[in-house]
């Protein structure tokens, strides 16, 4: 069952010394494991995502010890500072046997909603994105969140997939996704469709 809270920790790293800052990075998780947590790499850029699982707030203090340590040995090849949010559990039309995806590849979709707008986009989602994914034989996870701490607040879908990032993409190119999209930014997303991004990361400590 996906986790209550997941943890997204995110930074950009030097070019060329990504392999390095993972590598480092694994070495200090495997110190102090956490069941279900994950590294990633972006297939866009020379960012790096971990996506830890978080039964309760009381285990922040003991991830801040490790990102101490984080700070300490890969500070130097790193572009910018950790960006971190802490995310609440919503629903799963594609829930996992896991805390989080376990598969190759993960995607995180992020939009900002109108608050005023919550409720009513929380019924319409159901029946369009949700209706979308759990149809879709390349999803395999797609965990909804929303924002408890963070500067990007919003909603965040977590979605795992196995097969090549081309063929999943498909499920959100389609035209009748591409409707779905314009519905969401003509009244739900703050700033309209410029409020929506997606990030596919591949999976870098297995």
């Amino acid at each position: 069952m996906s986790s209550t809270l997941l943890v997204l920790n995110e930074v950009a790293v030097a070019p060329g010394k990504v392999d390095q800052v993972l590598a480092e990075w694994s070495a200090l998780n495997q110190k102090e494991p956490v069941a279900g947590r994950g590294l990633y790499r972006s297939l866009d850029d020379d960012n790096v995502l971990e996506i830890t699982p978080v039964a309760d707030l009381s285990e922040l203090g003991a991830l801040n010890a490790v990102w101490q340590k984080l700070w300490e040995s890969a500070s130097a090849d790193l572009v910018t500072d950790f960006r971190r949010q802490l995310l609440d559990f919503v629903e799963a039309p594609k829930d996992v046997a896991d805390p989080v995806p376990q598969t190759p590849y993960v995607q995180l979709r992020h939009i900002e909603v109108k608050p005023r707008e919550y409720a009513a986009y929380r019924e319409w989602r159901e029946n369009t994105i949700f209706d979308v994914v759990r149809r879709a034989d390349q999803v395999k996870a797609f965990l909804a969140y929303h924002s408890l701490l963070s500067t990007e607040p919003g909603v965040m879908f977590v979605s795992g997939f196995e097969c090549e990032p081309a063929e999943y993409q498909k499920v959100f190119t389609s035209p009748e996704y591409q409707q779905i999209v314009q519905q969401a930014g003509d009244r739900y997303i703050v700033g309209g469709e410029s409020g929506l991004y997606t990030r596919v990361y591949r999976r870098a400590d297995v």
